[in-house]
């Protein structure tokens, strides 16, 4: 693990002092907005990610306490790195991992079973880990997604993630307690993970939700960010999904 940050940069103050947060999958997009705006309400800020370029840059730009590199989905590694935390954290969001999307004919079971890994056993094994790390009252935070809840072309494995992850979360709940725990259900999110999977279609997906939500814009990582840290401060907040798509769970209801 390499610590960063210095006293200078523990100054800052908000409803998070004195709080740790970890964010898993920190260093790009809702991770990394994530760790900026804990940072202005005050927390020391722990990052990881797979990319230790990526990860080096966000943690010099978030002034973050300490980063680690490693793939969150190899479990041991995972668990060592709570283990070798050196203080009880209160905070952990994971943003890493990603889902499957492909149709039926088309499918790779290799890459589905990664997905199975990333999505669903990575909740686990933190939800594991964060037993006896995470202080009671602390907050344990996962996102998934929201388009793959309606049946459609290629979203069957996604759509399995977005159904199963609100009923785990649910018992997640109950089981870890006091540690709260909840998930942010992301429609699209203006990020390098969205471009990556649109390509040339990025901008014409933009433009479209950009007309036709409700909001009148795209959702953007910071937008994801805020009610991230919000369900920190909120200690009233536990076994819920909260949607943010810029409304368009509502325009599919039309």
């Amino acid at each position: 693990m390499t610590v960063l940050i210095n006293e200078e940069t523990r100054r800052s103050s908000g409803p998070l002092t004195g709080q740790t947060v970890v964010v898993i999958g920190g260093s790009m997009g809702i991770g990394r907005a994530t760790a900026f705006e804990a940072r202005a309400q005050g927390a020391d800020v722990i990052l990881t990610g797979r990319d230790p370029n990526h990860l080096r840059l966000a943690a010099q730009e978030v002034g973050a306490l300490s980063t680690a590199a490693f793939d969150a989905t190899e479990h041991e590694r995972l668990e060592r790195f709570f283990e070798e935390l050196p203080q009880p954290i209160d905070h952990v969001l994971v943003t890493a991992g990603g889902s499957y999307y492909a149709r039926v004919p088309d499918m790779d079971l290799a890459r589905v079973r990664g997905a199975l890994e990333e999505h669903l056993l990575l909740t686990l094994n933190v939800a594991r880990s964060a037993i006896g790390t995470v202080r009671p009252g602390g907050t344990l935070i996962f996102i998934t997604g929201t388009g793959a809840r309606r049946p459609g072309p290629g979203l069957a494995v996604a759509g399995v993630f977005a159904a199963a992850l609100p009923a785990l979360v649910a018992n997640l709940a109950l089981e870890l307690a006091p540690i709260r725990v909840n998930l942010l259900a992301a429609g699209f999110v203006d990020t390098p993970l969205s471009a990556s999977l649109l390509g040339d279609d990025l901008d014409a997906r933009r433009s479209e939700l950009g007309r036709t939500l409700p909001i009148r814009r795209v959702v953007e990582p910071e937008d994801v960010a805020a009610l991230a840290v919000h369900i920190m401060t909120n200690s009233a907040l536990t076994g819920a999904t909260f949607d943010v798509d810029g409304g368009e769970q509502v325009l599919g209801r039309q």
